[in-house]
């Protein structure tokens, strides 16, 4: 676990602006339309309009995507009773991990206010502003009264974390847990040391689940709750056991299938552990020091399955994994309440999220390879992307089915994709890509599978519907990486070019090379051997039309690639150069940049190539192209080389292409201001247009800036390189490229392929 310094984290809180969280416009502000629009005169009306139907409020403003995380301050992590404004970084905390994880607004709200009746009483008269209401950090027993009351009197989601968030999410890692040691949760003997807010809610869920009460054990800092103690509250007196024998941790754990610790830590021992049933699961949840250490519990016996609340080892029990998507569900129905059957909802989606196959992002964030459910793995882990779809999704449909949502949900597929969108995992496009990638399935071919990444890629491609993915390599190499990353590759063909088995067909591609480079002095014996290495040979099974597309350059050097490509499978006709493009996907709109490959120094003949290649593949992605010829100066400010070039294409270009929006040479920030660019240069042919489309002078200039992108904001989505120019579908990939990067890539070369066989069927009739 990293250390945290004092020091650190006040430096991370005061450094630049104070504080974690902020609030940002969402509409038009710069012109007096747009203020008047905002405020008056135009608030009026959806004013009126929320008056005369309270619930358009959800319609006309932020109220169904705005939680208050709210807290008196009486039960602070571990720091107690603190005071209200002292635990206002708490909440702001939460309200990050809100945005972050769920795309909800929050607002802080710290009430100093201990009496339970005057804090409902404040939090109801604030409540009409909110669409939920998350109760962090109050103290036990108040917390309890203060959530009932709230989820009475309220029409709102209401939700105490820090009973709810915890006990969803051990529900869900003890359902799995005990499907891993093959144990029924209704025979289990449960020790459960805490009896707080969490652990009482805790212990409810798992008797939700089918666990029985007086197979329970309960504990608090006086030990066994035994049902003849006096003075117990009413949430301890449910749990509270007949067995008046024991009195003691160490007694009550003994023979125990399960501990569950809400406690502090180091209160449990390796003997104790070692005294538990056959393949015992002990939850350790205290934090930041467990009740027992994840060493000291597995040293103790080998069978034992662990979970703890840290990050730093197996099984976390992270209340993020719930929290963020329980609301977002809920909001997104306009629920009038978190009930139980939401509740349980999320805990059987997370627990089935756990078995499925694990995102790579998720191998790459931990540094593994092959997580997989057991023992090690039967908790999500937070960072996995598919959370907020199928957690949200079914707490939705949980609070329709149980008739707390004011709004309903018919297309789960729009509203999953809505909901990647929202987090930045997906866009428009990408998803269109998918889809129609879906549609066509083509067969490609993936240059490197001996590469963990290009293999993980190709078997997603495939998982995703996309492709029919064919592996170049040696067989036995891939089928032992395939088993060591734990990836399933049955059904998917893989050829070693380098067999003797293949060498029929080496011979035959080499005959077709050699007679269509026999004009470049070619022979049969060098095209042969050439056959060998696994760009030439697999770009001659697309060009034999054996293949459909082909998928290269992870690790191989451009220069190398973009000379097979030529020989192999040459440039369009009607064009003497081609190129790749970038597609930046932001908040501010889709851009494509070209060329970022191929071309270092192009001239001007080469960069009318590139622009007309790149007005193809916008439109190829059903956009119409406006293009900006960027350079370091504006409409002839400059008479260097390098400007006069791009003055020359744009010459050429509006001579050649009328119909082409096209304008330059200009500077890259009066391209995407076209306010800026038609004050000052009110002749340019582009005006009143948004620039989509960036061509670059030289290579330098263009790699550079999608990589400053990429580096500088990780919400921006890159897809690329995309070719544009070749003959068939050849399309490389990046060095350091993702897995989803790779599979980006992969389903425009499945489009292209399907669009190359379409243009071949309308020029055969």
């Amino acid at each position: 676990m990293v250390k945290i310094s004092k020091e650190a984290a006040l430096e991370y809180h005061e450094s630049g602006r104070p504080g974690k969280i902020e609030v940002k416009p969402t509409k038009a502000y710069r012109t007096q339309t747009d203020l008047s629009l905002a405020y008056s005169p135009g608030v009026a009306y959806p004013c009126l309009e929320i008056q005369q139907d309270p619930d358009s409020a959800y319609k006309y403003t932020d109220k169904g995507n705005l939680v208050a995380v709210i807290s008196n301050g009486t039960a602070v992590l571990g720091l107690g009773d603190i005071g209200a404004v002292s635990g206002k970084p708490v909440m702001e905390g939460k309200g990050l991990l809100f945005k972050i994880y769920g795309g909800i607004d929050v607002f802080d709200i710290e009430v100093d206010e201990k009496d339970p009746e005057k804090f409902c009483e404040a939090i109801e008269r604030i409540a009409p502003t909110f669409g939920g209401i998350n109760l962090e950090d109050i103290k036990a027993p108040e917390c309890f009264y203060i959530e009932e009351r709230l989820k009475k009197n309220l029409n709102i989601p209401v939700m105490h974390d820090d009973q709810h968030g915890t006990a969803i999410i051990s529900a869900a890692g003890l359902k799995n847990a005990l499907e891993v040691n093959g144990k029924d949760i209704s025979k289990v003997r449960i020790v459960v040391n805490g009896a707080g807010a969490a652990a009482i809610s805790c212990t409810k869920l798992y008797v939700a689940l089918g666990a029985k009460r007086e197979n329970i054990v309960m504990l608090d800092s006086k030990g066994v709750i035994t049902s003849d103690r006096p003075n117990l509250t009413e949430q301890k007196k449910y749990f509270a056991t007949d067995r008046c024998n024991i009195h003691t941790l160490e007694e009550a754990v003994k023979d125990a299938d399960v501990f569950v610790g809400l406690s502090k830590g180091n209160v449990l021992t390796q003997d104790m552990v070692r005294s538990m049933a056959k393949d015992p699961i002990v939850f350790a949840l205290a934090n930041p020091v467990p009740e027992i250490s994840y060493e000291d519990a597995m040293e103790s016996r080998p069978d034992v399955l662990m979970a703890t609340g840290r990050s730093d080892y197996p099984n976390q029990i992270n209340n993020v994994i719930g929290f963020p998507y329980i609301f977002r569900g809920a909001l997104d129905v306009n629920a009038t309440a978190i009930n139980e059957e939401m509740k349980m909802a999320a805990v059987l989606a997370i627990a089935d999220l756990a078995k499925q196959p694990v995102p790579d992002v998720v191998n790459d964030v931990y540094k593994v390879n092959n997580l997989t459910f057991g023992p090690s793995y039967f908790i999500p882990k937070p960072v996995d992307p598919r959370l907020i779809t199928e957690v949200s999704a079914a707490v939705a449909k949980a609070a329709m089915d149980s008739g707390v949502a004011r709004k309903h949900i018919t297309d789960w597929n729009s509203y999953k994709n809505q909901l990647r969108q929202l987090l930045g995992q997906e866009t428009k496009l990408t998803q269109k890509l998918y889809d129609t990638a879906r549609n066509h399935p083509q067969r490609v071919v993936f240059a490197e599978a001996v590469h963990p990444t290009m293999l993980k890629a190709a078997v997603q491609a495939k998982a995703e519907g996309i492709c029919s993915p064919i592996l170049l390599g040696n067989d036995e190499t891939i089928e032992k990486l395939a088993k060591s990353l734990d990836l399933n590759i049955d059904g998917i063909e893989i050829v070693n070019l380098r067999h003797p088995r293949e060498q029929e067909r080496r011979e035959r591609y080499a005959h077709i090379l050699t007679q269509k480079r026999q004009r470049d002095g070619y022979t049969f014996q060098e095209a042969n051997d050439k056959m060998f290495e696994r760009n030439y040979f697999g770009m001659m099974m697309v060009e034999t039309g054996e293949a459909d597309a082909f998928i290269t350059g992870l690790y191989t050097k451009y220069s190398n690639t973009i000379k097979v490509a030529n020989e192999v499978i040459g440039i369009r006709p009607e064009y003497k150069h081609f190129g790749t493009m970038h597609i930046i996907n932001s908040a501010k709109g889709t851009l494509y940049l070209a060329d970022t490959l191929i071309n270092q120094d192009p001239q001007a003949e080469e960069l009318v190539d590139i622009a007309k290649l790149s007005a193809n593949a916008v439109r190829f992605f059903n956009e119409t192209p406006n293009i900006a010829m960027i350079s370091h100066s504006n409409f002839g400010s400059d008479t260097s080389v390098g400007s006069q070039k791009v003055r020359d294409a744009v010459k050429i270009l509006q001579e050649t292409c009328p119909e082409l929006a096209v304008e330059g040479e200009m500077q890259i920030g009066f391209a995407l201001d076209k306010e800026l660019r038609d004050e000052m240069y009110p002749f340019n042919h582009l005006k009143g247009l948004d620039v989509n489309t960036l061509i670059f002078p030289n290579l330098t200039s263009a790699r550079s800036s999608y990589k400053m992108l990429q580096m500088l904001d990780s919400n921006v989505e890159i897809i690329g390189p995309v070719q544009i120019g070749l003959n068939k579908p050849i399309h490389f990939t990046d060095f350091g490229s993702s897995v989803r990067d790779i599979v980006n890539i992969t389903a425009v070369a499945v489009i292209d392929a399907y669009v190359e066989k379409v243009k071949n069927e309308v020029k055969s009739k």
